[in-house]
């Protein structure tokens, strides 16, 4: 299940097909002077009016002193045009990257940029997927970070960066385009509510500390913040410093999260409440076995690579109707 940018309608979407580069690409890329375009924004129009009306009643006055500020002018403005133009060439869009999270939570998009150095860049804009944030390169790299809204689960291709700016003096904007290849990953939505966890099954019967559990598991240092009645008096008095009781609660065995086992709720809520028993699973400390449809068993584990490991799995389940399986 993929999540993609609409493509743009009009005679600005058709332009932006034409434009460099016309695919994805594996970065790093690199903005030569082949891929940086530029125009006139409304005040360099407005700017490109005035000097015509000035150098028009200069000729026609044959003022030359105010044909001479004109052509001052018009030095200056072509030369704002090649300094917006040497902003963007040789940048370099070194990698992309981000955390992938629930969908219809904001994904936070790091950009990391490179650029030759002995020049500063600062002012340069970076859009995605309708976000925006600025970018200023005091040295050699700079990373900016963009704010995408998600709403489906699965992979998010995030289309075209757009890298522009104004500078020096607003007159024109230069822009490029980098397409990374790479998607990015968006996690199933956890249901809202629902059942608590399944029981467990197996033989893995699994323990883990709790500050009121049944056996005392080991004695450490106090620490600000312990309960007093947690304190090991006698054992303290005979080393000379506080210890602390560390108890244990049993957990009972490892938890078994099937798709078959939520097959009376509808496709995407079956996702859905599996995706929360993970989450749930991963804070209560339990060992957890996934088990998809078409795939090998995740687990039995714990921990944050096997969480992402199984919500990668649910967030890339193909879409309702692509492959249902029956009860057993």
């Amino acid at each position: 299940m993929a999540a993609a940018a609409a493509p743009k309608a009009g005679w600005r979407g058709r332009l932006e097909r034409l434009a460099r580069p016309r695919r994805p690409e594996p970065l790093p890329a690199t903005l030569d002077r082949r891929r940086v375009y530029i125009l006139p924004t409304a005040f360099g129009w407005f700017f490109l009016l005035l000097l015509l009306a000035m150098a028009v009643g200069a000729l026609n006055y044959n003022n030359n002193p105010a044909l001479l500020l004109a052509l001052l002018l018009a030095g200056a403005a072509n030369t704002s045009l090649f300094a917006a133009h040497l902003q963007l060439s040789g940048l370099q869009v070194v990698a992309i990257d981000a955390e992938p999270v629930a969908a219809g939570k904001p994904l936070q998009l790091d950009v990391h940029v490179r650029a030759q150095p002995g020049r500063t860049r600062r002012g340069l804009r970076v859009e995605c997927l309708d976000a925006s944030a600025v970018l200023s390169l005091d040295k050699d790299a700079g990373t900016t970070t963009l704010e995408i809204p998600t709403r489906r689960r699965g992979r998010l291709h995030p289309g075209r960066l757009r890298i522009s700016t104004t500078r020096p003096l607003g007159l024109a904007r230069a822009w490029a385009w980098a397409w990374p290849e790479r998607p990015l990953l968006v996690y199933p939505a956890p249901e809202a509510g629902g059942p608590p966890l399944p029981e467990g099954s197996g033989d893995g019967a699994q323990a883990r500390l709790h500050p009121a559990g049944d056996d005392v598991h080991h004695l450490r240092a106090w620490r600000r913040g312990d309960s007093r009645r947690a304190i090991a008096w006698k054992p303290s008095a005979r080393h000379g410093t506080l210890l602390v009781r560390e108890y244990e609660q049993p957990l009972g065995a490892d938890l078994v999260l099937d798709w078959h086992d939520v097959r009376a709720l509808a496709w995407e809520d079956r996702i859905r409440r599996l995706a929360r028993w993970v989450d749930e699973a991963e804070r209560e400390g339990r060992r957890w076995r996934l088990q998809l449809p078409g795939q090998p068993a995740l687990g039995p584990a714990r921990g944050a690579e096997h969480r992402h490991a199984c919500l990668r799995a649910l967030a890339l389940m193909p879409e309702a109707g692509g492959g249902d399986v029956g009860p057993r």
